[in-house]
């Protein structure tokens, strides 16, 4: 039976000297999510491999290879289940490994954040008012429209952090490029939801 003890809990990154290094350890009592998952803490992962990575990882601590197993055993099988589940779901979203990777360098984003900067501001009230006027319309063709200019904007927000994120100068910009990831993402959720609406309307 594989040691539940053996996994490394340290995220280390090699950066140039312009660039900000990840070396310590994972704050707080939890696991790296990136170890946890044999990945280097990076924001373009291959989600594929982190998608195997976790299947077999969380198949090789199932209850059911631990029926046997003393009760510290099966307490931390669960426990690493738990972190693995934990991880998967952080890594696997844009925003969210963004916001991990920032608090690795220790940063403190709350999920519930409010964007700044003004001009995005003012780019975030006209894409609500579009929204509501595409909700009055129930135009299923604009609304597929307006959906790809949105995932267009989070598909450049994400390139943007992937490239300054590391970068100490750029710090700031990478906080508030995370701020607007995560608008975008209850923006793209409010387009689901709108979405489903419309394709739930009697003809």
């Amino acid at each position: 039976m594989k040691d539940l003890n053996s996994t490394t809990l340290t995220c280390a990154v090699n950066a140039g000297a312009e660039k900000a290094s990840i070396s310590e350890e994972c704050r707080g009592d939890k696991p790296c999510y990136f170890a946890l998952l044999d990945l280097k803490p990076h924001f373009d992962i291959d989600l594929k491999a982190l998608s195997e990575r976790y299947r077999t990882k969380v198949t090789a601590v199932h209850p059911d290879r631990f029926i046997t197993a003393s009760e510290r055993e099966k307490r931390l099988a669960l426990e690493q289940s738990a972190n693995l589940n934990e991880a998967y779901q952080i890594l696997k979203t844009p925003s969210q490994r963004a916001r991990y990777l920032l608090s690795l360098r220790g940063g403190n984003i709350p999920l519930e954040t409010t964007v700044q900067d003004p001009e995005f501001l003012m780019q975030q009230m006209q894409w609500h008012e579009e929204l509501d006027e595409l909700n009055e319309q129930a135009n299923i063709e604009q609304l597929n429209s307006f959906k790809k200019r949105i995932k267009q904007v989070q598909t450049s927000l994400e390139a943007d952090f992937n490239e300054h994120w590391q970068n100490s100068e750029s710090y700031l910009h990478a906080e508030q490029l995370v701020r607007r990831m995560q608008f975008m993402d209850k923006l793209a959720l409010s387009v689901k939801q709108l979405e489903e609406h419309l394709d739930n309307q009697p003809e």
